[in-house]
C-alpha cells in the first residue's frame, strides 16, 4: 500500500466512476509511483458489486514469489501457458503470473486492454499519443506498446467485436510535464478526438493540486494525462498508508447497516 485517501463526495473528473457519494482510493504497487506501475483501487461505499465487461483483460506480473504465495494460500491458479498462471482477484479481474524471478525494476510487465479494431487502436496510441510499437502480431491480433523500455507496457488485444465497459470503472493514467497538457488538448481538438474532461485542476485535501486532461480512445478506454510536477508531490509514498487503510476498513459498517435494514447494496 503506497497511500490511502478518503473522499466525502464524487470526483469532478469521475475518478471513482459515475458514482456520487463517499468513496476511497488506495494506491498499490511494488514501489513509488514515479517509477513503477501502480494500481488505483477505488471503493464506492454504497455499491455492492459491478458488472465486468471485456475492456480490461488483465495485468501480467513476472514473479515466482506471487505464484508461490498463491499456492501456499490455496488461491486458485490455472496454467494457461508454460510457466504462466491465471489468477482472479475477488472482483473478477484477471492476473497473469509468470513463474520467473521477479524483475528488479518493476514486476508488472504489461496491462492488457481489449479493442475492437487493432490497427485503428494502434494508430491512436502510437501516432497520436506517441507510444513506441514494441511488437505487433496480426495473426494473434495483439500489439505491445510503451513509452520506455524499462516501463510497464500496454498490450492491445482484439476481442472480436465491440468493447463492453460494463459498470466497473477504470482508466490508464500517465504523468507528463505540465506544459505538455495544453498541447495534448490542442492536438486532440485538431484531430477531432474525444476529450472526456478538458484540462482541469483536481484537489486532494491536504495535498497538492494536480492538473489533468482525460481522453477516450476509439473504444472508449479512458486515458488520463496528469502534470508531473504536482503529481510527484501528491504521489509520495505515505508511511501511514497501511494504517489509514486498516482504519477505514474497520470503520466501514456499510455491510452491517444494509443487512440490519434487510437491504442489499446497489449493483452497479
Amino acid at each position: 500500500v503506497l497511500r490511502h485517501e478518503e473522499f466525502e463526495e464524487g470526483c469532478k473528473a469521475s475518478c471513482n466512476g459515475p458514482y456520487d457519494g463517499r468513496w476511497s482510493k488506495t494506491m498499490v504497487g511494488y514501489g513509488p509511483e514515479d517509477n513503477h506501475f501502480v494500481a488505483e483501487l477505488t471503493y464506492n461505499y454504497g455499491i455492492g458489486e459491478y458488472r465486468l465487461g471485456n475492456d480490461f483483460l488483465g495485468l501480467t506480473l513476472v514473479s515466482s514469489q506471487a505464484v508461490s504465495n498463491a499456492k501456499k494460500m490455496g488461491w486458485p491458479l490455472k496454467e494457461v501457458a508454460a510457466g504462466i498462471f491465471e489468477a482472479e482477484a475477488p472482483g473478477g479481474y484477471k492476473f497473469y503470473l509468470e513463474d520467473q524471478e521477479q524483475l528488479k525494476q518493476d514486476p508488472v510487465l504489461k496491462v492488457t486492454l481489449g479493442v475492437s479494431d487493432l490497427q485503428k487502436s494502434v494508430n491512436y496510441w502510437s501516432d497520436l499519443l506517441g507510444m513506441k510499437i514494441y511488437e505487433k502480431d496480426d495473426a494473434k491480433q495483439r500489439a505491445l506498446l510503451g513509452y520506455a523500455d524499462n516501463q510497464c507496457k500496454l498490450e492491445l488485444k482484439a476481442v472480436g467485436g465491440a468493447v463492453d465497459h460494463g459498470t466497473a470503472f477504470g482508466r490508464i493514467a500517465f504523468s507528463c510535464a505540465k506544459e505538455e497538457l495544453p498541447n495534448i488538448e490542442a492536438l486532440m481538438k485538431k484531430e477531432n478526438q474525444k476529450i472526456l474532461t478538458p484540462l482541469v485542476s483536481l484537489d486532494t485535501p491536504g495535498k497538492a493540486t494536480v492538473q489533468v486532461i482525460i481522453l477516450a480512445d476509439p473504444d472508449g478506454h479512458e486515458i488520463c494525462f496528469v502534470g508531473d510536477e504536482a503529481f510527484r508531490d501528491l504521489s509520495k509514498v505515505d508511511p501511514s498508508g497501511d494504517k489509514l487503510l486498516d482504519e477505514a476498513m474497520a470503520a466501514d459498517n456499510s455491510d452491517k447497516w444494509f443487512a440490519a435494514q434487510k437491504m442489499k447494496k446497489a449493483s452497479a
